[in-house]
């Protein structure tokens, strides 16, 4: 007695194996495409900005000529806005994540922050310079220097802190904190000695990303007000300030080719930062990261 009737089975099969190539064929032209517009990307912004890149546009401050116009003040006020929102969005976040995680009751209030947590991280960037600008920028008085576009990007990608930081310390295991108590560990020495030496990976993966997003968003900034040509550095964190996405679209906006080079050469300086800090947050993750 045959229990599987193989014409019927090759019958019913055959459209299935049909549809499953076209989706298949479907699915790796989609990501054809994709590659193909970033390669032309690329190729159009090393063959336009490369002959540009050398120490003297690294050093050198803005101009209105582009012989010798340079990087440098957006390159510098770049740094002062990564130190103002790395201490402040990690800080707040991992705080808010272990407080979420750890200590508040699981009920509908909670419930209702963890959503609009999760609902904030794809409010689009520019409502968040909208805040800045009419807390930050106009209540609080601190026009557009670095203090107030630091707490402008610290609110945009803390969001994508605190999920990170939650889903880190979610996947350590509740054998470590019930053997941390067990040996008479506080709820708070557990979390200092056990829980976040075990998410720190995770917490810091997600900390970089976030901060990567935060050195190449541009709307905020525009909101703000952020000066598209600044021919001085930054002091301190109420000084003026431009960023690497400012004077980019500075320079796009100009007639001149040799400005639409420059600004090429300024996109590479940008992908490089990025790479490396998304490097960063990869080594940390292989390095750190413990399977329990």
């Amino acid at each position: 007695m045959k229990l599987i009737n193989h014409t019927s089975v090759v019958k019913h099969m055959k459209p299935r194996l049909v549809i499953n190539i076209l989706f298949k064929s479907l699915f790796f032209a989609a990501t054809l495409f994709g590659l193909l517009v970033l390669g032309i990307l690329l190729y159009r912004i090393f063959t336009q900005g490369i002959a540009y890149l050398d120490m003297q546009f690294l050093q050198s401050l803005p101009s209105r000529k582009p012989e010798q116009a340079g990087i440098k003040t957006a390159l510098v006020g770049t740094i002062w806005l990564m130190a103002v929102v790395a201490p402040i969005s990690l800080s707040l976040g991992v705080g808010t994540a272990i407080y979420l995680e750890e200590y508040a009751k699981k009920n509908r209030f909670t419930s209702f922050i963890q959503v609009n947590i999760s609902n904030l991280a794809g409010v689009p960037s520019i409502v968040f310079g909208l805040l800045g600008l009419t807390v930050f920028v106009r209540a609080l008085s601190l026009g557009t220097s670095v203090l107030a576009a630091g707490l402008t990007m610290s609110l945009l990608v803390l969001p994508i802190i605190i999920v990170a930081s939650q889903e880190a310390i979610r996947s350590v295991p509740k054998e470590l904190r019930e053997a941390s108590f067990g040996m008479g560990a506080t709820k708070w020495q557990t979390i200092v000695h056990v829980v976040l030496p075990a998410a720190i990976p995770g917490i810091l993966t997600g900390g970089i990303l976030a901060l990567s997003r935060a050195i190449g968003e541009t709307a905020p900034l525009v909101v703000l007000g952020l000066p598209l040509f600044l021919a001085f550095l930054p002091k301190s964190v109420f000084d003026m300030f431009t960023v690497l996405p400012m004077q980019i679209y500075n320079w796009t906006g100009r007639p001149q080719a040799e400005f639409q080079s420059l600004a090429a050469a300024g996109i590479i300086v940008l992908l490089v930062m990025l790479i490396i800090m998304n490097s960063i947050a990869v080594l940390i993750r292989n390095k750190y990261q413990k399977r329990f």
